[in-house]
């Protein structure tokens, strides 16, 4: 983080106080995102190694490279570590270091709050990962079926590490989607109407509005099962008037959304880099902007596809199948689109557009097996064969990864100020591809041929082409594994001695690209007046390549020359909120009544100390450089 910290969010501001404490502290949206960018690549190395772990297990029958019992953990904490605490965080830093950017905006609407949602994310992954050390990690699966995860039959620990670690995790991601609705609505610069916002600000958007009215649900599910675990409730003990299918429905209210909650913001990464890398406008803009507003609709209408086999009948099914096949509309729209862009452009394939590139027939692939899922009768047939682990991982590695690796080697040099290093970049990409292509294209096969999800070993008697490829799947993630080295020590070497980026190395098109880089503390030194749909492109083709100000001049200078720029000061109480929660969490799994006060006294006198104390803000003089 040292590296970083030099180069992100100082200038204007004199440091009065230490540099942990000004991490610890710190309410700028940009050292937030960095923060979130940092944690959830530290928790996808994680479940990178489970994942390994997995494969190595799998490559040959009978293996006994570990226990049933701890398959069962691995295979949990890795699906919860990718979804929850990796893929979904990753494209929650590139928001906060980027949207408000490109809306021309100071910071986020509230943040404070945003510090919070940090923090509760932090200490809930750290909280759910001790369970590894603490008596033993969750092993339900990452959609924790009841009545598998309730007492009787897992009286363990492990699903209360998940249950209370996804509540703090998931408050703070219900916080975020507040917050980045408050601040796209309110905070926007003059100009900047609804419909000249890039796409990655309208798919922040309506994932935000899908984070507002999917995690409701889950969170829900997750005090019930609280309730049923420390309490003796019986929500979901059949025994005693509970229904197990209650879980499911609300899992699933919540964790399809979820699918398009990791899947938009990478479409909107995608819309970015491929414009700038043609060196056009989005082919059909409007069309986009729909075509997102209806896949955030139809996101909550499908639900009822992951449960075609509970035995709901026909015509339930039928619905539901129907739905699933409407939202491939919304989604081949944008896949034309994104070609059509790229038709007639003069393209630079720089790693980013590579990434940008790849992701188009990956997320294909899985959009392709994703209706052949949405089939009811069909999906009789792969419902919990390895058809569905290949048709996951097309859409969240092949899609959601892909994005957010296109927007790493897109924005590094916006966050940073450094650039990447293009050749180490392209070994990533077509060792990812290779790798990734290896690993899971064979479980299409293995789903086809009978093999079943989440089985610690399998039976030789399956047949000499199930071996085979499996070997194969865990040859292809080490290879993708190794591609990732490729990319950490492309990380780690240009932040330490990276080519100095300038404010607008890919000649961009959103407002992020005419201030410096990486951005100075208050972003612009003065508000942006935004003349049209891709605000800067216009300022370089059209105008003198200045922004044009929205403030009003006072002896020849704005008004923020003049008296300096008002900024919200840092707060430690965000992170001692989020420490009393956890710390009350701990008492809660272990029934330690003491420490569940002391958390919950801790976190309550902190948040009333954020609520009373008024934020009197801090001034801070501009210094000069782009955007102004």
């Amino acid at each position: 983080m040292a590296a970083v910290a030099e180069l992100v969010g100082t200038k204007g501001r004199q440091r009065s106080q230490s540099y942990l404490m000004s991490w610890l502290t710190t309410a700028d949206h940009k050292r937030i995102g960095i923060m979130y960018l940092l944690a959830a690549t530290f928790f996808f190395g994680v479940g990178g190694i489970e994942a390994l772990m997995i494969r190595i297990q799998l490559s040959s029958p009978g293996n006994t490279f570990v226990t049933p019992a701890l398959y069962d953990q691995l295979f949990t904490m890795h699906g919860t570590t990718m979804i929850f605490l990796a893929v979904m965080p990753l494209f929650i830093g590139f928001i906060n270091c980027i949207v408000p950017l490109q809306i021309g905006a100071r910071d986020v609407a509230f943040p404070r709050l945003n510090a919070l949602s940090l923090w509760l994310f932090v200490l809930g992954g750290i909280l759910l990962n001790s369970s590894w050390f603490l008596g033993g990690a969750p092993n339900a699966g990452w959609f924790n079926y009841a009545p598998i995860s309730l007492t009787p039959f897992n009286p363990g620990p492990g699903i209360d590490f998940y249950d209370i670690g996804l509540q703090l995790a998931g408050i703070g991601t219900l916080m975020t989607g507040v917050n980045f609705i408050a601040t796209i609505i309110n905070n926007r610069a003059p100009g900047m109407s609804l419909m000249r916002m890039p796409l990655f600000t309208w798919t922040t958007f309506v994932t935000s509005v899908l984070i507002l009215f999917a995690f409701p649900p889950f969170t829900v599910n997750l005090f019930l099962l609280m309730f049923d675990r420390l309490m003796g409730a019986n929500f979901f003990n059949i025994l005693k008037g509970g229904n197990v299918l209650l879980w499911q429905h609300l899992f699933w209210i919540f964790g399809h959304p979820e699918v398009y909650i990791l899947i938009l913001p990478a479409f909107g990464i995608i819309s970015e880099v491929i414009a700038t890398f043609s060196r056009k406008t989005i082919f059909g803009y409007d069309s986009m902007v729909l075509a997102t507003i209806a896949i955030g609709f139809l996101a909550f209408t499908v639900w009822v596809h992951h449960m075609f086999v509970d035995g709901f009948g026909p015509y339930v099914n039928s619905l539901f199948a129907i739905t699933t096949l409407a939202i491939a509309v919304p989604t081949g729209v944008k896949i034309f689109n994104w070609i059509f862009t790229m038709w007639g452009g003069k393209i630079k394939f720089t790693t980013a557009m590579l990434f940008a590139t790849g992701f188009i027939p990956l997320f294909v692939i899985g959009g392709i097996s994703g209706v052949m899922l949405a089939m009811a009768p069909a999906d009789f047939q792969y419902n919990d064969s390895y058809f569905v682990v290949a048709h996951l991982h097309y859409v969240l590695i092949g899609g959601s990864l892909m994005g957010v690796l296109a927007g790493a080697y897109y924005w590094f040099p916006k966050i940073t100020g450094r650039l990447l290093n293009e050749t180490l970049g392209k070994w990533h990409f077509w060792l990812m591809m290779i790798g990734f292509n290896v690993t899971f294209f064979p479980m299409h096969f293995l789903g086809l041929l009978g093999m079943p999800r989440r089985v610690a070993t399998y039976s030789a008697a399956m047949g000499q082409a199930v071996a085979f490829w499996n070997l194969v799947a865990t040859i292809g993630a080490f290879i993708l594994a190794i591609s990732f080295l490729f990319f950490f020590y492309n990380l780690i070497k240009s932040l330490k001695s990276g080519e100095r980026a300038g404010p607008d190395p890919w000649d961009g098109r959103a407002l992020e690209w005419a201030t410096e880089s990486p951005a100075p503390v208050y972003n612009f030194a003065k508000t942006p007046l935004v003349r049209g749909r891709d605000a800067w492109w216009v300022e370089k083709t059209e105008g003198d390549g200045q922004l044009r100000s929205a403030e009003p001049e006072q002896d020849g200078e704005s008004a923020h020359h003049a008296h300096g720029i008002h900024l919200p000061t840092g707060s430690i109480f965000p992170f001692l909120i989020a420490l009393g929660l956890t710390i009350a969490g701990y008492g809660a799994i272990f029934g330690l009544l003491l420490l569940v006060a002391i958390g919950l006294a801790l976190a309550f006198f902190s948040i009333h100390r954020m609520i009373v104390d008024e934020d009197p803000g801090e001034i801070v003089q501009p210094v000069g450089g782009a955007g102004e």
